[in-house]
């Protein structure tokens, strides 16, 4: 197994910035497209300060502990493996790209 320092620093830095948004109260809704269970604070915090936390992990699966702790699970694109319109889950509010 290999420690990767940099993507951790990457996730460190979303991770406070939506502490800052949140505890700024700038932001009632947080689309995280990612699937990283590295995340779970970061949501757990969002949600317990009111904001409505939405997961997109692009149709990857995610760890229940991750699950937990979100509002919606949500894939706006469309699968690799599919090109069916018909499977693809959207936000509200956001219309899906063209295919």
């Amino acid at each position: 197994m290999r420690y990767n320092a940099k993507q951790k620093g990457v996730d460190m830095r979303i991770g406070l910035d939506i502490a800052s948004l949140t505890y700024k109260k700038q932001v009632d809704q947080i689309i995280l497209v990612a699937g990283d269970s590295d995340f779970v604070p970061a949501a757990k915090l969002a949600r317990r300060e009111g904001v409505d936390f939405i997961l997109d992990p692009m149709w990857a699966s995610i760890r229940d502990d991750l699950h937990e702790h979100i509002d919606g699970l949500r894939s706006v694109l469309p699968r690799s493996d599919q090109n069916d319109k018909s499977k693809r889950a959207t936000t509200p509010g956001v219309t899906p790209p063209p295919s």
